[in-house]
């Protein structure tokens, strides 16, 4: 039992958790440095470069929530370690892919394993540390890590593309791996709720088809017209499955998408926060490394080193913005966040070959600032305050936010990119921002902290009133 753990015990699952975070999240940024050599290798177009980013997010994306459920009733460990195995072996097929459409293939099966670690190992999390200021420390610690991993992640996929090829940011997941499996046998206890949800496939259908439909629009819509008859359907679908999600979730004793979480404004603004702060790093990444390497000429490892400044101010930030959560709450850090991602984007719209290094810099570090504060607040509001019987379902829906903003923000980027536009990738990246900054100020203060109690009553009614009616037949 959690409870029984000692705090070294307590450490090493964070510890063995935030493993799990890393090569996940160093996938989604790691391979960004690395576009314009498979493109040369596999002759890729930027819309096969999307892809290979961005069905990654989208699978992920869309079974980050049937996973965090199916761990509240099979075992969180238990799915833990399947999900380890499988991002193993799909890291290894990526390692050893022919051409371009088997890597889009074999992101997507690296992505389903991917989608049994983060929000399992978020939820692990909060059933481990049951004090309130542990728990937001550790939360504290889980954010850093997000923003830290994403943030290297050019850094190594330019040091491993530059000395090995880009295969070798795969392969560098196998060890990574099979350690975490290892030590997840040894060292983390099994957990489940103690009222399993029941397993929702039409809601699953639906969000696929949402996520997959707005994704392959927005990325094709470039290429083949936004008028053409495939792309208008991909919108259309990905309307109905939004209303199908709308109309019939509610119905569902246990719905995939629990929609009675967004009766909490903090909730709701986690949520879209995570949207719009990964669809700015997702877009600001595919475009400056495309520019580092296209445009100034330089080579894989170099432009990693020229992230260096927005790596460095997000080590530096991610972790202090667990503490001010822990301590003073979301809004500290969420405010200077999209201060911060708007001004980098306003920073970089005049963004050509003769920029000087000192602009390119200071945008450079405006946006490891902000991406290093927004990822705690994000956590933290996400989970907290959640009974604890419902933070799989929390974690998986915050996780979610992520991979959607991520997929959205390459989507988004890479299509005005095509168009020939760098400057409206960079003012989408600074609209980002300023959304940071409205719901970090709407959705921190009084009347959203009485939303989220409200909310809160509420599903706690709901549990005992669901016990009491299973109660009778047990």
């Amino acid at each position: 039992m959690a409870d029984d753990l000692s705090p070294r015990r307590r450490f090493l699952v964070l510890a063995i958790c935030c493993m799990s975070l890393l090569i996940v999240s160093l996938d989604v940024t790691a391979l960004n440095v690395a576009l314009p050599s498979l493109q040369r290798e596999l002759d890729a177009d930027v819309s096969g470069l999307q892809w290979t980013l961005d069905v990654y997010t989208v699978v992920l994306a869309a079974f980050l929530m049937l996973s965090g459920s199916m761990a509240d009733r099979i075992g969180r460990r238990r799915v833990f370690r399947t999900g380890l195995v499988v991002f193993t072996a799909g890291s290894l097929l990526c390692a050893l892919a022919p051409g371009l459409g088997w890597l889009i293939a074999f992101r997507a099966v690296q992505a389903v394993g991917g989608s049994m670690l983060n929000p399992v190992a978020m939820s692990i999390i909060t059933n481990t540390f049951r004090e309130p200021r542990e728990l937001a420390r550790a939360i504290g610690v889980w954010g850093g890590v997000v923003g830290i991993s994403m943030a290297i992640g050019p850094i190594v996929g330019g040091a491993l593309t530059h000395a090995f090829g880009w295969r070798a940011i795969f392969w560098l997941n196998l060890p990574i791996g099979l350690a975490a499996l290892y030590l997840t046998r040894r060292f983390v206890p099994e957990s489940r709720a103690a009222r399993p949800r029941r397993v929702d496939p039409v809601g699953q259908v639906l969000v696929i088809v949402l996520l997959g439909s707005l994704t392959f629009g927005i990325i094709e819509g470039g290429h083949d017209g936004w008028g053409s008859p495939v792309i208008l359907g991909c919108f259309a679908g990905a309307a109905g499955a939004l209303a199908g999600l709308l109309l019939y979730e509610p119905r569902r004793a246990e719905p995939l998408i629990e929609l009675r979480l967004f009766r909490s404004a903090p909730f709701s603004g986690a949520f879209a926060i995570a949207v719009a702060a990964f669809a700015a790093l997702g877009g600001f990444l595919f475009l400056n490394t495309l520019y580092l390497q296209d445009t100034r000429g330089l080579t894989a490892l170099e432009a990693g080193l020229h992230l260096l400044p927005m790596a460095g101010t997000t080590l530096l930030f991610g972790p202090l913005s667990g503490q001010l959560v822990a301590h003073v709450g979301p809004r500290a850090p969420l405010i200077p966040a999209g201060v911060a991602i708007a001004a980098s984007g306003v920073l970089l719209t005049g963004l050509d070959a003769r920029t000087p290094l000192p602009v390119l810099f200071a945008g450079y570090v405006c946006f490891g600032i902000g991406f290093g504060l927004v990822n705690a607040p994000i956590t933290n509001t996400a989970v907290t305050g959640m009974p604890r019987s419902r933070s799989g379902v929390a974690a998986s829906i915050a996780s979610t936010g992520r991979q959607v903003g991520s997929a959205l923000g390459v989507a988004v980027v890479g299509t005005v990119l095509v168009a020939g536009s760098r400057t409206a990738g960079m003012w989408v990246i600074a609209g980002c921002g300023a959304v940071v900054l409205v719901l970090g100020v709407v959705t921190t203060g009084r009347w959203a902290r009485g939303t989220a109690e409200r909310a809160t009553r509420r599903l706690a009614a709901a549990e005992r009133d669901a016990r009491a009616g299973a109660e009778p037949g047990a």
